[in-house]
C-alpha cells in the first residue's frame, strides 16, 4: 500500500454556525490504491461554502473544512491509479467520489452526481464513516476520478471557479442541446453568470443578460451578450415577452418572480434553476398549460461533464474575473464574499510548498 506523503493536513475549519473559520489540522484517509493526494496550490470561495459555515442549510459537521473549487499537484498515487501522475496539475469539483459502476442509474447517465454512493467534497461522509474536508487547506485526499487535469492554456489561477461554477452553468447547457441561433436569457450576472454568459456566448446563443444594476451592461456586453435588460425598467422587461428558448437562473430570486420569467419564454421554453429561491414556489396549472414552459434545475457537474467544461473553456478562453487573496486572509475573502462585493469570483491562494 502507498503512503501519502502529507499525514497531517492543515487548513481552515468552521467549528460552529457563522462566517468565522481557524486553522484547523486532521489526520486524512488512508490513501487507497484509487486515491491521489494533492498539494493545494488554490480553491474558489462559492456560495455554497458560505451557506454550509453558516448552517443555512441545516447543521454542518463540525469541524468542517469547506471549498470545492480545487487545484493543485498531484504528490502521491494509489498503485492502481493509470492515468495520472506525480507533478500533474489537477483540479477538484464538488464532488470526490461516485461508484461510476455501468449499472448505475444515475453514473451510467453522466449523473453521478446522484450516485447513491456518491461523497461530496466536504460536509459528507464516506463509506468508512470518515469525513470529507475540502480545499481551505494545504492538501487533500480524493478518489482519482474526480482529479481532473487543467489543460496546459489555462493558467491554474483561473482555473477553480470552473470546477464548480462553471461546470454548473454548462452542465445544463450541454445536457439541453443549447445551439447556435437559441435565445438564451441569464438571471443575475454574478458568481455563475457572467460564466454563464460566455458558455452560451461560445455555444453560438444569442444571449440576453438580465440584472437591476445598469453598470453591468458593458461587462455583460464585453463577456458575449448581445442583449442586456434591465429589469428595472420596465420598457426592457416588456421588450422580450415570448422570446426566449432557455433561462438560466442564477441568483437567488424571489419565488414570486417566476411568474414573470415565464412571461419571457418562448412556447416550450425551459427555465433552468441553479440557485435555490427562499421559500415555496406557487404556480397555476394554467401558467403552464397555456405557455407549455417547463421549469426544471440542475445539480453540479460529474466527472464527465467536468472535463468536457474544462475542454471547452480552454478552447474558447472562457475565464472568470476574479479576486485574489492569500489563504491565510480567508476570514477577510469570506466577509468580501458575503457582502456582495466580490467581482465575480475569490480564489485563495496558498504559499508554495505551504504548511499553513
Amino acid at each position: 500500500m502507498v503512503e501519502g506523503k502529507i499525514n497531517e493536513i492543515h487548513g481552515w475549519a468552521a467549528k460552529q454556525p457563522g462566517l468565522k473559520v481557524e486553522p484547523w489540522s486532521y489526520t486524512p484517509r488512508p490513501l487507497g490504491e484509487n486515491d491521489v493526494e494533492i498539494q493545494i496550490e488554490y480553491s474558489g470561495i462559492c456560495g455554497s461554502d458560505l451557506h454550509t459555515i453558516k448552517a443555512d442549510w441545516g447543521t454542518a459537521l463540525y469541524p468542517v473544512i469547506v471549498g470545492h473549487e480545487i487545484v493543485g499537484k498531484v504528490i502521491t498515487k494509489g498503485e492502481k491509479v493509470a492515468h495520472l501522475n506525480e507533478g500533474d496539475l489537477v483540479g477538484v469539483g464538488a464532488q470526490v467520489f461516485g461508484c461510476l459502476q455501468d449499472d448505475c442509474n444515475a453514473c451510467s447517465r453522466d449523473l453521478d452526481p446522484h450516485c447513491p454512493k456518491k461523497v461530496f467534497t466536504y460536509n459528507a461522509k464516506y463509506a468508512d464513516g470518515q469525513q470529507a474536508h475540502g480545499g481551505y487547506a494545504n492538501a487533500v485526499r480524493v478518489n482519482a476520478n474526480y482529479a481532473i487535469k487543467i489543460p496546459a492554456n489555462i493558467d491554474p489561477v483561473y482555473a477553480p471557479p470552473l470546477m464548480c461554477a462553471g461546470a454548473t452553468v454548462f452542465a445544463p447547457m450541454l445536457r439541453k442541446g443549447v445551439k447556435k441561433g437559441d435565445k438564451v436569457g441569464v438571471v443575475g450576472i454574478g458568481g455563475l453568470g457572467h460564466l454563464a454568459i460566455q458558455y452560451a456566448s461560445a455555444l453560438g446563443a444569442e444571449v440576453y443578460a438580465f440584472s437591476h444594476s445598469p453598470n453591468k451592461r458593458d461587462q455583460c456586453l464585453e463577456l458575449g451578450a448581445s442583449h442586456f435588460i434591465d429589469t428595472s425598467n420596465q420598457e426592457d422587461v416588456n421588450s422580450v415577452k415570448r422570446t426566449l428558448n432557455y433561462l438560466f437562473v442564477t441568483s437567488n430570486s424571489q419565488s414570486n418572480q417566476y411568474n414573470e420569467y415565464i412571461s419571457w419564454m418562448d412556447f416550450e421554453g425551459q427555465i433552468v434553476l441553479l440557485a435555490v429561491p427562499k421559500g415555496q414556489m406557487s404556480f397555476s396549472a394554467g401558467e403552464f398549460i397555456q405557455t407549455e414552459v417547463a421549469i426544471t434545475g440542475s445539480l453540479i457537474g460529474g466527472v464527465n461533464v467536468l472535463k468536457k467544461t474544462l475542454e471547452f473553456s480552454a478552447k474558447h478562453q472562457i475565464l472568470p474575473t476574479i479576486e485574489r487573496f492569500p489563504m491565510e486572509k480567508v476570514n477577510e475573502a469570506l466577509e468580501h464574499v458575503d457582502s456582495g462585493k466580490a467581482r465575480y469570483r475569490v480564489v485563495l491562494e496558498n504559499p508554495q510548498s505551504s504548511n499553513l
